[in-house]
């Protein structure tokens, strides 16, 4: 089964939602690091938030979910591009904890970060970027996320998500903003009641249109063309050469003294990167010039 997310809409109401499947997306995540698995299934959850929010908020940009906190775990965070015409929204993940934890398989979100918040980023190709902040009131990512959109974005949401071995998956409500047009003022407590009967399992392993059959099949609801999901990391070589050169010259310079080379690393994709003594010379020489060799 394909990663994909699929859009639906209860007709005549003013309700819609989301289901999004990651199977191969989730495992190029996990299979880069060596996470517990407490830390697998809430990284995943956070996965699928990512992907459900992009497409709600309709974000032509980058997403980013950051839940920081102070226990075992100290960062779990998720991005999202957006997709097109030509490619996949593609979504990449990282965390960082406490290798020493005794860090248990199904830890909530609460115990697994201890106090923290969740920083919620849209950065969109043309605008403001923006930050949004709430604070880890929940158990789950799913409690908190839901009162983020009460709090400022002020239209009812709910979210069922699961994660599990080699998959993740979500749901998403929600009611359109200032829309009249419905004509079924009960669909959303009947809507958000059936989605209420939904199982973890069901979420990882059932197609999305599956999925929807299982729980409204006595709805009338209509169901979009699904839009793909990937993996996906936007590190590069340039991206790093262009770090390296923020740190100034001085610094630079310093650190060769000491060492032949400077080898960085992705902390999302593990990519390797190394910038050797003469690398390093030609980008402080050419700082608009491309790196001349690549590793």
């Amino acid at each position: 089964m394909m990663d994909h997310i699929q859009r639906f809409m209860f007709d005549d109401t003013n309700v819609r939602g989301e289901v999004a499947t990651l199977a191969d997306t989730f495992g190029e995540v996990v299979a880069r690091h060596d996470y517990p698995a407490g830390i697998r299934r809430q990284l995943g959850e956070l996965l699928a938030a990512a992907a459900l929010l992009t497409t709600t908020i309709k974000l032509d940009g980058v997403l980013s979910l950051e839940v920081r906190g102070k226990g075992a775990a100290t960062l779990l965070m998720a991005e999202s591009n957006p997709g097109n015409e030509e490619h996949a929204q593609s979504l990449r993940a990282v965390a960082r904890f406490d290798e020493n934890a005794d860090i248990a398989s199904d830890i909530s979100l609460a115990d697994l970060m201890g106090e923290g918040h969740i920083v919620m980023t849209l950065d969109p190709r043309d605008g403001q970027r923006y930050q949004g902040i709430v604070a880890l009131d929940s158990d789950t990512l799913a409690g908190c996320l839901e009162h983020y959109f009460s709090q400022s974005e002020q239209l009812p949401t709910r979210l069922w998500l699961a994660a599990g071995e080699h998959a993740a998956g979500g749901l998403l409500l929600q009611t359109l903003p200032d829309d009249q047009s419905s004509k079924d003022p009960d669909a959303w407590n009947r809507s958000t009641k059936l989605a209420e009967t939904v199982k973890s399992d069901e979420l990882l392993s059932l197609a999305p249109t599956e999925l929807l059959y299982r729980l409204y099949h006595e709805e009338q609801i209509r169901v979009f063309d699904p839009a793909p999901l990937s993996f996906g990391c936007t590190c590069s070589r340039e991206r790093f050469a262009a770090a390296l050169l923020s740190m100034g010259e001085t610094e630079l310079r310093e650190t060769l003294e000491t060492r032949q080379a400077i080898d960085t690393q992705c902390h999302f994709c593990n990519t390797s990167y190394h910038f050797s003594a003469a690398d390093i010379e030609h980008l402080i020489e050419n700082p608009g010039a491309p790196s001349p060799t690549v590793h």
